[in-house]
């Protein structure tokens, strides 16, 4: 049984309420769409209409990963902020004008979060 949007946010509420460095993620592709995955727990799915997969594309290049084939999945290691972009993209409906504009800006702001979170990593 799936989990729906409104029972993930709540998974998401609680992983960001401490704020992280490294969250695992996975992103599992399946015939009914795209889910994020934490420790086993939906974050958020985008589902298999022409525009949850569009997001979906969005959702993996805001973790910095490639798309998985149906079937598979691909993990991650992810700030807090980059989690929070993910979220958002995953949710927007991209035939309403102009939300272009915001997936862009999201996506560069996790583009430049993820390089943070790398090069803060990379000197401890």
């Amino acid at each position: 049984m799936s989990v729906s949007r409104k029972r993930a946010w709540a998974n998401v509420e609680q992983l960001m309420q401490r704020p992280r460095r490294q969250i695992r993620v996975v992103l599992r592709r399946g015939k009914r769409g795209v889910t994020l995955l934490h420790d086993g727990k939906t974050l958020t799915r985008c589902y298999a209409t022409k525009t949850g997969q569009a997001c979906a594309k969005l959702v993996a290049e805001a973790l910095g990963v490639q798309m998985p084939p149906v079937g598979a999945e691909v993990e991650a290691t992810i700030p807090n902020g980059v989690l929070f972009r993910v979220v958002s993209l995953s949710g927007l409906d991209l035939r309403v004008p102009g939300t272009e504009l915001i997936a862009e800006r999201l996506l560069e702001e996790a583009a430049f979060q993820r390089e943070r979170a790398a090069a803060v990593s990379a000197d401890s």
